[in-house]
């Protein structure tokens, strides 16, 4: 139905914006939209990883090269 409307046509009367059609229901949004933030316990061991590979691009761009496919050049 949202493919085949009007994009242009003016909205109808009885027309409520979406957080408050949903409000209604107790949730703000649905779980399947925006899933609830998860905690960060449990995952320091991969910020060494994370921070080694952003230093290795800052590295390469500091020096003038580049490695957009994975091929060092200048």
């Amino acid at each position: 139905m949202a493919l085949a409307a009007d994009p242009g046509a003016p909205l109808s009367e009885d027309a409520v914006p979406i957080g408050v059609h949903l409000a209604r229901f107790a949730a703000p949004l649905p779980l399947w939209y925006m899933p609830p933030a998860t905690s960060r316990e449990g995952r320091r061991w991969k910020m060494p990883f994370v921070l080694a590979i952003v230093s290795a691009f800052l590295l390469i761009d500091a020096m003038g090269l580049c490695n957009t496919y994975g091929v060092l050049g200048l």
